[in-house]
């Protein structure tokens, strides 16, 4: 594994960003040269984020993204880095299966709720 950090036992490990891009390319078969031309970068360059020593723009991200043909937060966190609270799974489980004017509901009621929240929050900042 390439980076700054590489640790002899990578269990429990949260991968970083380099040890993602690197695996993305080579996953997808693609060279340094190869991915960098499509995203629009040098090689040099994406050698460098490969390596952990340079961090990429968002502009930089998002066209690697597209060159690799994933979601962004896929470069940037680990599959279960992004799963909803436990406490909460089973409900969002459960709300996956409702119709569609269900589910309507179900957004417009956590959009109130998240809004309500945000408001109190700002209203208590100095």
């Amino acid at each position: 594994m390439s980076g700054i950090f590489s640790p002899k036992n990578m269990e429990g490990y949260v991968m970083g960003f380099p040890e993602r891009l690197e695996r993305l390319r080579k996953e997808r078969k693609l060279g340094v040269a190869e991915l960098a031309e499509a995203a629009g970068v040098h090689s040099t360059q994406l050698r460098r984020y490969e390596k952990g020593e340079s961090q990429p723009t968002l502009d930089v991200l998002r066209k690697l993204a597209i060159a690799l043909n994933v979601p962004g937060d896929m470069l940037l966190f680990d599959e279960d880095e992004r799963q909803p609270p436990e406490d909460l799974a089973m409900q969002l489980e459960a709300i996956s299966r409702f119709n569609p004017e269900e589910k309507k509901t179900i957004k417009e009621v956590l959009e109130g709720l998240i809004l309500k929240h945000e408001a109190r929050r700002w209203s208590a900042t100095p």
